[in-house]
């Protein structure tokens, strides 16, 4: 076959596929991690209001884990694991596109009193991009992931509806550095303070926080250390998995159909 047939048959290829399998394409090396691990539970945070900025944020187009393939194996791996021991996984974000993260800098230094205060009670959100937000994250290399750990026979999340990011549990909105019975529902065990939490309860080895909750950050930072994830010390949940990539990415997360 001479170069011009090549070509064409490649461009009557791409013609051929379905609408379905055109928007759940990923580039080459990402996967969804539902298709590698059905068994962990996802509750994307930035693809609904539930954030920090009370609003979705850019390029979540589906509520969907994206991650390099080899991330996602590890993390099936976690999950085998703590099966053993009755807990599971709750990723809450993964593969990030570029372009979230820097809404989320523009929003940081927008000047407005706005966003979800119950994420960062105590400081002002101009601050938030100093240890915080980066501009440059491992997630949009696709090698990062927020997670936490859950019990076996309750690791699904409540359910989240609506364009919006509406959610339709009833949310309760004290502070995340309150005690759990105070701070929005989770089915996670309690780590100690709630996701995506800027305070100095959320570095991982804080001295403020209970024995309980201590044994539960070590138990996960124990199973991700294991299959080669090395945690962020100022946040328990975040974890990056081999040597971090050059290259950033910022393809849209499709929703799947």
């Amino acid at each position: 076959m001479n170069g011009a047939m090549r070509l064409l048959a490649i461009f009557l290829a791409l013609f051929a596929l379905s609408p379905a399998a055109a928007q759940n394409a990923l580039p080459g090396g990402f996967v969804f991690l539902r298709d590698v691990a059905p068994g962990i539970a996802q509750e994307m945070r930035y693809a609904t209001a539930d954030n920090f900025t009370g609003h979705p944020l850019p390029g979540y187009g589906g509520r969907e884990c994206v991650l390099r393939r080899a991330v996602a194996q590890a993390l099936a791996h976690v999950e085998a694991d703590l099966a053993r021991e009755h807990l599971s996984l709750k990723v809450y974000d993964c593969y990030r596109p570029q372009r979230a993260t820097r809404a989320m800098l523009a929003w940081a230094r927008d000047g407005k009193a706005d966003g979800n205060k119950r994420f960062y009670p105590t400081l002002d959100k101009r601050t938030l991009f100093s240890g915080y937000i980066s501009a440059h994250s491992a997630h949009s290399t696709g090698t990062a992931v927020d997670l936490t750990l859950v019990p076996l026979a309750g690791a699904q999340s409540p359910a989240h509806s609506g364009a919006s990011g509406a959610t339709t549990v009833d949310r309760r909105d004290g502070p995340c550095t309150a005690p759990a019975a105070q701070r929005a529902p989770d089915t996670s065990l309690d780590m100690g303070t709630g996701f995506d939490c800027f305070d100095d309860r959320s570095h991982t080895r804080s001295g403020a926080i209970t024995p309980a909750q201590r044994r539960a950050r070590e138990t996960l930072g124990a199973a991700m250390r294991k299959h080669g994830f090395r945690n962020y010390f100022r946040e328990w949940w975040h974890f990056s998995y081999g040597a971090t990539p050059a290259q950033v990415y910022d393809f849209p997360i499709p929703a799947r159909r």
